[in-house]
């Protein structure tokens, strides 16, 4: 179970015991707030995350209003690991990329394993206008595409950092996902073969063909052995708990013996240069 889920989990518990201590059913709650009784089930159980609002009306439903402070305490925290897209880039991208610069400022040891993308750090300005645009345009939020690619390549500097290290995983998949035009496509994949001969980044690229010793489900980095960060389609998702951070590291480590490095890397990237077509 994540971080986030646990403490889901527990706000759930702790609603559920102000409900019984008032001396209420689910039902009868449901019924003081206007809300299905499936809503209070769900916020209990943990399968549904509450808002604000919510928190406040359960408190002076149940007789607790002295409980909203905490309970919204609560809340935040739990948002601090879980932030949708919409909410992220509610103030457009720059501010989302600024926070993963100063972020990679505080850490030594960077991971990174992408599935469907190639990673930030490593995108040309053509590549990550074209991926930052796509964000944009699914959740509808304010367009300052420019401003965020500008940051996102004062962020790649960090690269020249050698008291820094960079390790990298791309499935072959991404160097063939048609997220932006070919043209753009070829001049990432020729960016790509530069960056391998950087001393402080191990860039790898697993092969189409290879047997996967687990489900690539989605992308992840590691900072360091302390914050994991994952995005999915909807959200991005911040582990902390110590656990599941090593389950990252066993993961990327399984899949970093099975990429190609160095010179295989960068004949393979040339391949695909070569199979590209318009």
């Amino acid at each position: 179970m994540s971080g986030f889920q646990q403490e889901r989990d527990t706000l759930g518990i702790h609603l559920r015991e102000l409900r019984r201590a008032a001396g209420l059913n689910g039902k009868e709650l449901a019924a003081l707030l206007g809300w299905p009784p499936s809503k209070v089930s769900k916020i209990e159980h943990g399968r549904q995350t509450p808002t604000e609002a919510d928190l406040a009306a359960w408190a002076q439903a149940v007789g607790a209003p002295h409980a909203v402070e905490a309970l919204t305490a609560r809340l935040r925290a739990l948002e601090t690991h879980y932030v949708t897209w919409r909410r992220q880039l509610r103030a457009g991208t720059r501010p989302r990329q600024q926070a993963s610069l100063d972020l990679e400022a505080r850490s030594g040891i960077i991971r990174a394993m992408e599935t469907a993308v190639v990673p930030g750090l490593l995108q040309t300005p053509e590549y990550a206008h074209h991926v930052l645009q796509a964000w944009v345009t699914l959740h509808r939020t304010p367009d300052d595409v420019p401003e965020g690619v500008r940051v996102r390549m004062q962020r790649q500097l960090v690269l020249y950092d050698l008291s820094k290290r960079f390790h990298f995983l791309i499935c072959e998949t991404v160097l063939r996902a048609r997220v932006c035009p070919a043209a753009v496509l070829r001049g990432q994949i020729d960016r790509l073969i530069a960056l391998t001969t950087l001393n402080n980044v191990a860039l790898g690229i697993i092969p189409f063909g290879v047997e996967l010793p687990f489900p690539v489900l989605h992308g992840f980095w590691v900072f360091d052995e302390r914050v994991v960060l994952v995005e999915t389609l909807g959200a991005e998702i911040t582990v902390t708990d110590e656990d599941e951070i090593q389950l990252y590291l066993q993961a990327f480590d399984q899949a970093a013996g099975l990429a190609v490095y160095g010179e295989r890397a960068r004949a393979l990237l040339s391949d695909t240069l070569v199979d590209l077509t318009d």
